[in-house]
């Protein structure tokens, strides 16, 4: 692993303990030798990332479309800044860029990015591990609604298995490097999987 892209809010939230998160995340990427990819904000938790692995020593590429780029939210003091045209150009370059990805506490934003590198593990696009970095129970019930998906058959329990979730960055990173992508069917009726056969 030598990239890992993280999502997290262009706001910093409302604990300082988002902060301080974001910091030593941004600082044990930089440790570790890993450059961060992220959306290129000097804003929020999305600014607090990515100083906290540039003030370690680290290198950082962004990604920013040019409309957040012409609202001036672009960090410029980055190794590297990539402006693209359309939020769907950010997603599909930093997938290229990253080799595993990690969701901090955010918005909409956040949860759209990803529920999609998600969603692409399922369906085979990518092998990626995809983890969520939780801050005092911040994604508990996003968990729960997930785990509410494997109860009620639309998800399978392996896909479930398929993500990290825990507030120990240590742990997270240690699965990411060691991370086997599960192999099941995205089907949980045996009877659908035969239809498309």
């Amino acid at each position: 692993m030598k990239s890992i892209c993280v999502y997290c809010g262009s706001n910093a939230g409302s604990k300082p303990a988002y902060t301080e998160r974001a910091m030593a995340l941004g600082d044990r990427i930089a440790r570790d030798g890993l450059r961060l990819v992220y959306g290129g904000g000097n804003v929020g938790l999305m600014g607090v990332v990515a100083n906290a692995v540039l003030d370690a020593g680290g290198e950082v590429t962004g990604v920013i479309p040019q409309q957040l780029a012409d609202w001036e939210v672009a960090h410029r003091g980055l190794t590297e800044l990539e402006i693209v045209g359309s939020m769907h150009e950010r997603k599909s370059r930093m997938f290229e860029l990253s080799d595993g990805f990690v969701a901090l506490p955010g918005g909409f934003g956040t949860m759209e990015e990803i529920f999609e590198m998600l969603t692409w593990r399922q369906l085979g696009i990518g092998s990626k591990p995809c983890a969520f970095l939780d801050v005092e129970g911040f994604y508990a019930p996003l968990i729960g609604m997930i785990d509410r998906m494997v109860e009620e058959r639309f998800l399978h329990p392996d896909q479930r298995a398929d993500l990290w979730y825990g507030g120990d960055i240590d742990a997270m990173l240690a699965w990411m490097r060691d991370y086997v992508p599960a192999s099941a069917s995205k089907w949980n009726d045996e009877k659908r999987r035969s239809v498309l056969k």
